[in-house]
């Protein structure tokens, strides 16, 4: 195995689980136009773009409009979602990344952030911890959501890491194909069940040591494609 030099992280999910808000607002939107959605199919919205999302809760409530009205209604429930992560505090960080980070800091390991979201920084800012970041790639600099590759092949560009010499953490099996197609070692941040593809998966950050991290991935075959 390359010696790892770099970290890239997901947001929501990983450093802060945000996914309560989003769906806090998507479900609101939907209730406006007069249907409901679940937490189950709330899911399937993990790692999704906003637009994407919105034609998947649109495709379930059985309602068609055109792109202009799409837009419109993807910047009502970003309003309402800002509005509400705007109260968040650094409680609401995943036990045990800012241990993590500050280890990682210590090691000299870069550190990124690839995610879809376009909130990413006043999120990170909210929560005190941009400066941890290096490297910000989101849905406000890439074009390509999720399982394509660009977000996190890009932030490894910006940091002058190799691909191969990355570990990415991600709580969505779109992510997880993402940083595989990539070239990078994947972590999945969640449950086996959903996330067995990647080279290895842990419940969250508690107790996680980057040493002992590197060891894990030292004994898995490559880089799985």
């Amino acid at each position: 195995m390359k010696k790892i030099s770099a970290c890239i992280f997901d947001l929501d999910g990983v450093i802060v689980d945000t996914a309560k808000y989003h769906f806090k607002a998507w479900r609101r939107l939907a209730n406006e136009l007069g249907f409901d959605f679940t937490e189950k199919e709330n899911e399937k919205l993990k790692g999704v773009g906003r637009i994407d999302s919105l034609k998947l809760i649109l495709k379930w409530g059985g309602v068609k409009m055109d792109e202009a009205s799409m837009q419109t209604l993807a910047a009502k429930k970003n309003e309402w979602y800002v509005e509400d992560v705007g109260k968040m505090t650094s409680d609401e960080i995943m036990i045990g990344v800012v241990d993590f980070l500050d280890e990682l800091q210590a090691k000299k390991i870069k550190i990124g952030l690839g995610s879809a979201s376009k909130n990413a920084v006043p999120i990170l800012t909210q929560l005190e911890i941009k400066h941890y970041f290096e490297v910000i790639m989101d849905g406000t600099n890439v074009t390509k959501g999720k399982p394509d590759p660009e977000v996190f092949l890009k932030g490894a560009e910006r940091l002058k890491i190799d691909p191969s010499n990355c570990i990415v953490f991600e709580d969505a099996s779109k992510g997880v194909d993402a940083a595989l197609k990539g070239g990078m070692y994947a972590v999945g941040v969640g449950k086996e069940a959903d996330l067995g593809h990647a080279h290895h998966v842990i419940p969250d950050f508690k107790d996680l040591k980057f040493d002992a991290l590197e060891s894990i991935l030292s004994t898995k075959e490559g880089i799985k494609q």
